[in-house]
C-alpha cells in the first residue's frame, strides 16, 4: 500500500506541476479552442493539454524505477515497456491532429496501425484471458477494442472534466476489480494508481470551468491506456476483471460512440435520399448530439452537472459489476434486471434523435411513390411473412414441448424433428390455401383475421390428428398440445401483422415529444374522440416528418369519459370549458372531429371567437356528383 501510495502522489504531483507548462506551450504553439459551432466552450481554451498526462505518467514510471519500483513485475518487462510505447505513439497522432487537424481517414489508419502493433509488437490480445480463442479472431477482437475505445474517449470528450474524469473511475474500478478478485500483482496496481493520480492531476485544470482541454493527445492516450490495461493482465477465464468491469467503465463513452455511429449513418442515409451528396454527413463527420450536448441542452444543466450525472452513471455501472463478482453464480437474476433497466435508458436516449431519424428514413421508405420501390417491398413482405411464420411454427412447437415434457407431459423425445415438420409443414399448407399470404395486411379487417385463426386452428388440428395416428401419441395430451399450438401460432402470427400501426404511432409519438419544444408548433386541441378525431390523428401520424401540429388534450361533450385518456390524450372536458381549458393548455388551435349541425357549429363557434384561437373542421362525407 506504501508503494501504491508512492507512486500516486508522484503522478499527481508531476501532473499538477506540468499541466500549467503544457498550458502555455500549448497557447504559444496556437492550440486553441475558439468558441463556436458545436463547442460548449465561451471563451478561447488551449488544447493538447493531454500532453501533461503522457509526461506525468512517464517521468512517474521513470522516477519510480529508481526509488526501486518495478511497474513491469506481473506485466512481463519487454510487453509493459512495448505498451507504454504504443501508447506515446498513439498520443503523439492525436497531438499532429491537435495542431495542424489530420483528415479523418488518415488518423483512423494511424490508430488501426498502432493497435496492430499492440496485438503483434506488444503481446497484447485477448488470448492471454481465453487460450482456446484462435489468432485471427483475437487479432479482430483486439484491434476493434484497443480503435473503439480510443475513439470511444474522442468523442466524449466534449465537455469540462468528462473524459478525463470518466478515465480515473475507470481505472479506479480496474485496480479494484483486481483487488477484489485477488489476482492482482504489485506491478499492476502500480500502472493502475499512477495512471489515476496523473487523470486527477490534470482533472485540477480540465474541470469547469477549465482552463485546458484534453484534445485528441490526451482523449487518445487515455483510450489506448484504459483499453490496454486489463490485456495486461494475464489470468485465463477471468471475463468479469479483464473485460466485463473495464467495459462497465467505459460504459459511457462506448454508448455515446455507438449511437453516434448509428445517428450519423441515419443521417448520411437522409440526405442522400434528399437529393445531397451527403459529405456533411458521414460516419467521421462531427455533430452535436452526443450524450453529454443532449444533457446540457435539453435538462439545462450546466457543465458540472452534467458531469457529475455521467460521473454517477459510470460509477453505478462500475458498482453493478462489483455486486455481479461478489454474486458470482447467483448473479443470473441481477444481469436480468439491469439489462431491462439500461433498455429503458437506451430507448429514452434513443427515441429524441436516433429513432426520429431512423422514423424519418423509414416513412419515406413506406410513403415512396416510386414504382420501382413499391415493387421492391411488394415482392418482399411476402417472404418476410412466410419466414417469420415458419420460425414462429418450429419455435412455438419446441417450446410447448418442452413445457409438457416438464409438467410430466408425454410428447417422447423419439422423432421430435419429424413431428415439427408435420405440424409445421400441414399449417403452413393451410395458410397459404386459406389465402393469407395474398392479404394486404397493411389494411386488414376484421374478416381477414377470423380467417387467419381459422387457419392456424385447422392446420393445428389436422396436423395433430395425422401426429396421433402416426406416432401413437396419448389422446388428451394430444388434444391440449393441439389447442395450445393453435391458440400460440395465432397470436405471434396475428401480432406481427398488427404491428406496424403501432410502430407508426411510436414513431408518431417520438415526433410530438420533439415538437413541443419547438415555438412554431401549432398546439391543438380536438373537439370529439370518436371515429373522426382517429381519421384525423392517423392523417397527423401519416405525415409525421412534416407535421408542425401537435394534439395536446381532447374536448367532448360525454360527461362519462371526461378525466379518461383515449390513446395518450386525456379528454380535458366539454366545449363549455374550451376557453378556460385552451388558456390551461397554451393551445392555439381547435380542430372540430365530429359530426356537428350547422346550428351547434355557431353555438361552439360564440364560444371559441372570444380565445382567439384558430378553428377547423375535418370531416368526411358522401356526396352526389
Amino acid at each position: 500500500m506504501t508503494d501504491i501510495a508512492k507512486v500516486f502522489f508522484i503522478a499527481l504531483a508531476l501532473a499538477l506541476a506540468l499541466t500549467p507548462v503544457v498550458r502555455a506551450l500549448c497557447i504559444r504553439a496556437g492550440m486553441v479552442d475558439r468558441p463556436g459551432g458545436r463547442r460548449i466552450n465561451v471563451a478561447p481554451i488551449p488544447r493538447g493539454g493531454g500532453v501533461a498526462i503522457v509526461l506525468a505518467l512517464v517521468v512517474c514510471i521513470l522516477v519510480s524505477r529508481m526509488l526501486g519500483l518495478d511497474f513491469s513485475a506481473g506485466h512481463g518487462g519487454a510487453r509493459f515497456f512495448r505498451m507504454i510505447a504504443l501508447a506515446v505513439a498513439m498520443s503523439a497522432i492525436g497531438l499532429v491532429d491537435d495542431k495542424r487537424g489530420l483528415n479523418p481517414k488518415l488518423k483512423l489508419a494511424g490508430q488501426l496501425a498502432v493497435a496492430v502493433a499492440a496485438w503483434w509488437w506488444a503481446g497484447l490480445g485477448f488470448r492471454a484471458i481465453f487460450p482456446s480463442l484462435p489468432a485471427v479472431l483475437d487479432f479482430g477482437i483486439t484491434v476493434f477494442w484497443i480503435v473503439g475505445a480510443v475513439n470511444a474517449f474522442n468523442l466524449i470528450d466534449g465537455l469540462d472534466g468528462l473524459a478525463s474524469g470518466i478515465a480515473l473511475i475507470a481505472s479506479l474500478a480496474m485496480a479494484g476489480a483486481l483487488w477484489f478478485s485477488g489476482c492482482g500483482g504489485t506491478g499492476q496496481f502500480l500502472l493502475h494508481f499512477a495512471f489515476a493520480g496523473a487523470l486527477l492531476g490534470f482533472l485540477r485544470y480540465n474541470y469547469n470551468p477549465a482552463s485546458v482541454f484534453l484534445g485528441d493527445t490526451g482523449s487518445m492516450f487515455i483510450g489506448f491506456v484504459v483499453s490496454a490495461l486489463p490485456l495486461m493482465f494475464n489470468s485465463p477465464n477471468s471475463f468479469l476483471v479483464s473485460v466485463g468491469v473495464p467495459l462497465l467503465a467505459m460504459g459511457v463513452p462506448v454508448f455515446d460512440t455507438v449511437l453516434a455511429i448509428l445517428r450519423r449513418s441515419l443521417r448520411h442515409l437522409l440526405k442522400l435520399r434528399d437529393g445531397g451528396d451527403g459529405t456533411n454527413d458521414r460516419v467521421m463527420s462531427p455533430d452535436s448530439d452526443h450524450l453529454h450536448h443532449r444533457i446540457f441542452r435539453v435538462e439545462g444543466f450546466n457543465q458540472r452537472k452534467v458531469a457529475w450525472m455521467l460521473y454517477a452513471a459510470t460509477a453505478a455501472a462500475v458498482g453493478f459489476g462489483f455486486v455481479a463478482m461478489a454474486l458470482k453464480s447467483r448473479s443470473a437474476g441481477l444481469w436480468l434486471v439491469a439489462v431491462a433497466c439500461a433498455a429503458a435508458v437506451v430507448f429514452r436516449s434513443l427515441s429524441h434523435v436516433e429513432l426520429f431519424d431512423a422514423g424519418r428514413l423509414l416513412d419515406e421508405v413506406a410513403h415512396d411513390s416510386s414504382t420501382l420501390v413499391r415493387r421492391r417491398v411488394a415482392r418482399l413482405s411476402v417472404p418476410l411473412y412466410v419466414i417469420f411464420d415458419v420460425a414462429t411454427m418450429v419455435g412455438v412447437f419446441f417450446v410447448l414441448s418442452a413445457a409438457f415434457r416438464a409438467i410430466g407431459g408425454g410428447i417422447p423425445e423419439r422423432r421430435l424433428w419429424q413431428m415439427c415438420l408435420v405440424r409445421s409443414a400441414v399449417c403452413f399448407a393451410v395458410l397459404a390455401a386459406s389465402r393469407v399470404y395474398s392479404t394486404i395486411w397493411s389494411r386488414a379487417m376484421a374478416a381477414n383475421f377470423s380467417r387467419l385463426f381459422s387457419a392456424c386452428t385447422i392446420g393445428s388440428i389436422v396436423s395433430g390428428a395425422i401426429m396421433f395416428y402416426a406416432f401413437d401419441l396419448d389422446g388428451g395430451l394430444t388434444v391440449a398440445f393441439t389447442a395450445a399450438y393453435a391458440f400460440s401460432i395465432f397470436f405471434f402470427l396475428a401480432l406481427l401483422r398488427v404491428i406496424r400501426p403501432a410502430v407508426r404511432d411510436l414513431f408518431y409519438s417520438i415526433a410530438s415529444a420533439r415538437l413541443k419544444g419547438r415555438k412554431d408548433v401549432s398546439r391543438v386541441l380536438v373537439y370529439g374522440s370518436g371515429l373522426r378525431y382517429r381519421a384525423f390523428r392517423r392523417e397527423l401520424v401519416r405525415s409525421a416528418a412534416a407535421n408542425t401540429r401537435i394534439i395536446v388534450g381532447l374536448l367532448d361533450d360525454d360527461l362519462l369519459i371526461k378525466g379518461h385518456y383515449i390513446g395518450s390524450l386525456k379528454v380535458l372536458g366539454g366545449i363549455n370549458e374550451a376557453p378556460e381549458i385552451i388558456n390551461a393548455v397554451n393551445a392555439d388551435a381547435v380542430v372540430i372531429a365530429c359530426d356537428i349541425e350547422d346550428e351547434w357549429k355557431k353555438v361552439v363557434m360564440d364560444i371559441l371567437r372570444p380565445t382567439n384561437v384558430k378553428v377547423t373542421h375535418f370531416g368526411f362525407s358522401e356526396t352526389d356528383l
